[in-house]
């Protein structure tokens, strides 16, 4: 009976000493050192995760504009008969108004680019039309339409040439290129006047004997009445 007493005694004594260890049923269980740290890693992948979509989006944005911005310049180098857009010459531009000056009536640019040829002529009093397919060369032909003050006798309309009536013009303008040009002389044929006169610069027209010439090398110009090649005269 002692004993037992004095086996109790030292249990409970040795529960109270620091660094024992009390029997495992006794004890709280504890957190475990690390409980924390999967929440953090969590919320650092969440952040980059964050910033990924972001940058994705930004990308995809700029690509999206990119794409907008440069398809109307592209698309026309992959049709059959190409009409690219390259800015007429001061040069250019005067010898075109040379052949307008003694003329009257309206002036169609057939492929306007950035409106200068059309500007150019509404400043010289003629109500002037540009046709052009690329629709941001449009927008912009207004505005500057708009800012040099002749935006009420310059129209600009973002159209095929080759679905565009020229009938109802006195004077036409044309910077084509040389696989073009067959093509829409026999389609001026078909539509213009006697009256009318067709101004071409850069390259001639390959049938057609031309009434004037004017300028030198790239800056030369032709202009052709309809009186003349209507009834085909043609160059030997």
């Amino acid at each position: 009976m002692r004993q037992r007493r004095v086996r109790e005694a030292t249990s409970i004594a040795l529960r109270s000493v620091p660094g024992v260890c009390a029997p495992r049923d006794g004890l709280p269980e504890e957190k475990q050192p690390g409980h924390g740290v999967p929440t953090r890693l969590e919320a650092g992948r969440s952040q980059r995760s964050g910033w990924g979509l972001l940058l994705t989006g930004v990308v995809g944005g700029v690509l999206v504009a990119v794409y907008a911005v440069a398809t109307p310049f592209i698309t026309p180098a992959l049709r059959k008969v190409c009409l690219p857009f390259v800015p007429a010459t001061a040069k250019q531009i005067e010898n075109v108004l040379t052949m307008l000056r003694p003329r009257q009536g309206s002036v169609v640019d057939i492929g306007s680019g950035d409106g200068r040829v059309v500007i150019a002529a509404a400043k010289e009093g003629f109500t002037a039309v540009g046709y052009e397919l690329n629709p941001w060369l449009v927008w912009y032909s207004r505005y500057r339409a708009w800012r040099e003050g002749v935006h009420g006798s310059a129209t600009f309309y973002i159209s095929d040439l080759w679905k565009v009536s020229f009938s109802q013009y006195s004077n036409v303008v044309i910077f084509g290129v040389p696989q073009m040009m067959p093509q829409l002389e026999r389609k001026l044929e078909l539509e213009l006047e006697d009256d009318v006169r067709v101004i071409a610069c850069r390259f001639p027209f390959p049938h057609w004997t031309p009434a004037h010439v004017t300028g030198d090398g790239v800056d030369t110009v032709w202009a052709y009445d309809a009186s003349t090649f209507r009834g085909r005269e043609k160059k030997p």
